[in-house]
């Protein structure tokens, strides 16, 4: 008799739970407005890039510095990295560019390698270049002070 109930509940439940995702997902929005999904993109709107002498604040502890220069020349390949040209240990004093940070030289295992992780050696994977665009959404993040 216990059994009985207990599944007679857990069909209940899951009733509600899938007759409010119907009606949910009536209200959800996209960011694209009402442009068809199945449709052609539209073309992205070139952005300008913002430029930025000593680089950009961090908004929290441990973020990926953010790209203070334009890089839409370099390239990122497996067997090259327009990025180490002045962010190498070889080349930043000369260049005047922070050097790729320490721990991009660690193995996942911990140990320290002589060249650039290929876990960290694909760059805009993380540290992107800032553009002069309206936000998507409203964002009142304050991020460190």
């Amino acid at each position: 008799m216990k059994k009985i109930i207990h599944i007679s509940l857990a069909a209940l439940g899951l009733l509600l739970i899938a007759g409010n995702t119907v009606t949910a997902k009536e209200d959800i929005a996209s960011l694209r407005g009402t442009e068809d999904l199945s449709g052609a993109s539209l073309k992205p709107i070139k952005q300008k890039v913002i430029s930025q002498e000593g680089g950009f604040e961090r908004s929290y502890k441990q973020q990926p510095p953010m790209v203070p220069h334009k890089v839409d020349k370099y390239k990122i390949t497996l067997k090259n990295n327009g990025c180490m040209k002045c962010h190498s240990k070889k080349n930043h004093k000369k260049e005047k560019s922070p050097m790729v940070g320490e721990s991009h030289f660690l193995s996942r295992d911990g140990k320290k390698l002589q060249k650039v992780s290929s876990r960290r050696y694909f760059c805009n994977q993380c540290h992107a270049v800032q553009v002069d665009a309206n936000p998507l959404v409203k964002n009142d993040f304050d991020g460190l002070k």
